[in-house]
């Protein structure tokens, strides 16, 4: 194949996207599908499993049309997803149990409960690197289980398969001939040891999830099988598999230990390399797999922020700032520097390294020569402040990562803001490279593919296809830089009292 091509599938909450890269790593054309979300009751979130399929199918083959290709020049397809979301399906028939149960769901939050009352987390968390949280795939598989009719006895019999989307995705476009994951995926299930790299008998009798349910756990640069040569005109290797924080930080290049990237969107996920290293966390962190490949495991910390751009759209929405982002950027340029106000956007309480879901948000330092701008300017500073936050208790948790030359390297819609750029920088203290393309996640699973396709030699030399960035160096003094932190954790004090 003289040009090989890598066809990446992302698999994403609101939307299913393919993009088509060359061996460089660019981009040459991409299709996508919107994803309907279903609330069928309060905290709960539900996806249409097989619609996930048909569109992932269309895509694939709607990218490859649109480059004027064809699909004798695809050396492999690459597939990241959502993670933490979940699908129960019958092995005879293919067809789900239920609608997918997706990572935002809060329906087993009760159970959670029960097992931490039960002294039952630091175990949890000892095996799968998690803490006991609805967010996570073992407690979801559990209740489909107890509330489809029949769901346990035929799963105990061998009639049902379980896994996350890139499981259900592979085992339909390989038809039925594959039922795999990737380590990154098998680690957000509560289910996998992450030190032994194997499905964890003790966490299946905990949860009550039976292992018969689970996927093979494969490399992330691994062999799954083949499409179905009927669905895309001809049978394509599937090569590449992760999930998607762990695709982006490879899109990033974050391949040695204390290389780290956050991607800022309604939310913000920071995950920090540590190698072949899988931290404990004092501060609740997440510790997880960031990639295996060839048998070789590296481990990131992660940190979860819970509002990050929602935070300027609230702005748009509730305080009425007109002119979307840029009309809130534009007020926060505005604004004056000795004011003090921060905005703790503790909306629906504080992530990672608080967790403190009964915090609720606050405007602190108000004065009568604050408004609008010095509002818009906190709050594009509390995801600052909030990195900082997870940036801290990281470097304390794996200080061996970290190193003088230590770099953030981010993407996400936020990203997109030069000025903010520049502001995440100063209020950190650490040096910010922006990607100049922002589709790290859906590079980062081509990236995979073409390590395990042989398109590339190495991990190494696949992360050198990353986007080039775009460089912000800290210019804040640290007298300014440690009072504005100091600020900011007086206001997390108040609203968590």
């Amino acid at each position: 194949m003289a040009d090989p091509l890598i066809l990446a599938l992302d698999q994403g909450t609101t939307s299913t996207r393919a993009i088509l890269f060359d061996a460089k790593g660019r981009a040459l054309a991409e299709a996508g599908r919107p994803l309907e979300q279903f609330y069928p009751a309060d905290g709960w979130v539900e996806h249409d499993a097989e619609a996930i399929f048909q569109a992932s199918v269309e895509v694939l083959a709607e990218a490859v049309r649109k480059a004027a290709r064809s699909m004798s020049d695809v050396a492999a397809i690459g597939v990241t997803n959502q993670r933490e979301t979940v699908v129960v399906w019958d092995k005879a028939s293919g067809a789900p149990i239920h609608k997918a149960i997706v990572w935002q769901d809060r329906r087993t939050a009760d159970a959670c409960e029960r097992l931490r009352k039960a002294g039952l987390e630091s175990r949890v968390t000892e095996i799968s690197g998690l803490l006991l949280d609805p967010y996570f795939s073992g407690t979801k598989i559990a209740w489909l289980l107890d509330h489809v009719d029949g769901a346990r006895a035929r799963a105990e019999a061998g009639e049902l398969l379980a896994g996350t989307i890139d499981s259900w995705v592979i085992w339909k476009l390989t038809a039925g001939a594959v039922h795999a994951t990737d380590a990154t995926n098998a680690s957000r299930t509560l289910l996998f040891d992450i030190r032994k790299q194997a499905w964890s008998a003790e966490m299946s009798e905990t949860l009550g999830v039976p292992l018969g349910l689970m996927p093979d756990v494969r490399d992330c640069a691994g062999d799954f099988g083949e499409t179905d040569a009927g669905l895309l005109g001809r049978a394509i290797p599937i090569r590449g598999v992760a999930g998607d924080q762990q695709a982006a930080l490879m899109g990033q290049g974050c391949i040695a230990p204390g290389e780290m990237k956050a991607t800022y969107g309604t939310g913000c996920f920071l995950l920090l390399n540590t190698g072949e290293t899988a931290p404990v966390s004092k501060a609740r962190l997440l510790t997880t797999v960031a990639a295996r490949i060839a048998g070789r495991t590296t481990y990131a910390l992660e940190g979860a922020i819970f509002i990050a751009g929602a935070a300027i759209q609230w702005m748009n929405e509730g305080l009425k700032v007109g002119g979307g982002p840029q009309g809130v950027e534009k007020l926060a340029m505005e604004a004056s520097d000795d004011l003090g106000v921060v905005l703790v956007p503790a909306f629906t309480g504080l992530g990672a390294p608080w967790w403190d879901a009964g915090a609720r948000g606050a405007i602190v330092g108000l004065t009568r020569d604050a408004g609008l701008a010095e509002i818009s300017r906190a709050a594009f500073d509390a995801s600052a402040l909030q990195t900082r936050d997870l940036i801290e208790a990281m470097r304390a948790d794996a200080p061996e990562a970290f190193h003088a030359k230590l770099e953030l390297r981010i993407d996400g819609g936020m990203s997109r803001s030069a000025w903010f750029s520049q502001r995440l920088a100063d209020l950190t203290g650490v040096s910010v490279g922006r990607a100049t393309y922002q589709e790290t996640t859906a590079l980062g699973a081509a990236l995979f593919a073409g390590v395990g396709s042989g398109v590339y030699r190495d991990v190494e030399e696949a992360a050198a296809a990353r986007p080039k960035t775009e460089l912000f160096k800290p210019a804040m003094d640290s007298h300014h830089r440690e009072a504005a932190y100091a600020r900011w954790l007086d206001a997390v004090a108040r609203v968590r009292a």
